[in-house]
């Protein structure tokens, strides 16, 4: 049960939808005693950790491939007030997770952000707003190769088996059937600035109610 006066967003989308963009823009907007925001790619398992299919394959696209009990256990201390820590998760790191640690800090807006954010059962219940940022399968796509090459060092040939083999039907399975439960589907094929003000000017509305 949700015992909280902080306000809880939940941010899904699939792999290069634009999540990040909108995070950024809300980041930008309020201070860090507003809002906190807590990525769910750090909950990843390390490498040797990860379950692994037959042919020894880690498929880092499925739920399994994320610690989601120690995922609730923090979002439920945030939401009764109380800090914690993380080992920062690189997706280039060949041991996954880096040794540096990450504080989330609880605030009046939490905002968790990741692939399966609402694939928890236990916590479907906690949010109180629900935002699906979506985009068209060759966009994302596209974006995918330029983060995944550019910013992570993998061959193309690489990323698109990968998309092709765990990523788009994982997206599929896990994720898109969410995006006709949310509050807000944010459309991020081309700019999505007007649509993020609106969740601003939400969230400092809550603010104002909160601080009363």
């Amino acid at each position: 049960m949700k015992n909280s006066s902080s306000y809880l967003v939940g941010i899904t989308g699939g792999s290069a939808s634009g999540k990040t963009h909108v995070l950024k823009q809300l980041g930008d907007r309020f201070g860090s005693k507003e809002l906190t925001i807590i990525s769910l790619d750090n909950y990843y398992y390390d490498l040797a950790d990860q379950p692994r299919d037959a042919q020894g394959q880690v498929n880092f696209d499925h739920p399994s491939a994320m610690n989601m009990g120690l995922f609730r256990e923090h979002l439920d201390a945030l939401l009764q007030g109380q800090a914690v820590e993380i080992r920062e998760y690189f997706h280039n790191n060949p041991q996954g997770s880096s040794p540096n640690l990450i504080r989330y800090e609880p605030a009046p807006i939490l905002i968790v952000e990741g692939l399966f954010v609402f694939y928890v059962p236990e916590a479907e219940h906690l949010f109180d707003l629900r935002i699906f940022v979506d985009a068209e399968e060759h966009i994302k796509l596209i974006r995918r190769i330029r983060r995944d090459v550019s910013d992570r060092g993998y061959p193309i040939e690489e990323v698109m088996e990968m998309y092709q083999q765990f990523v788009m039907p994982m997206y599929r399975q896990f994720i898109e059937p969410f995006k006709h439960q949310a509050d807000l589907v944010i459309p991020s094929n081309h700019a999505i600035d007007k649509a993020v003000e609106v969740v601003i000017d939400h969230l400092a509305r809550v603010l104002e109610r909160i601080e009363l």
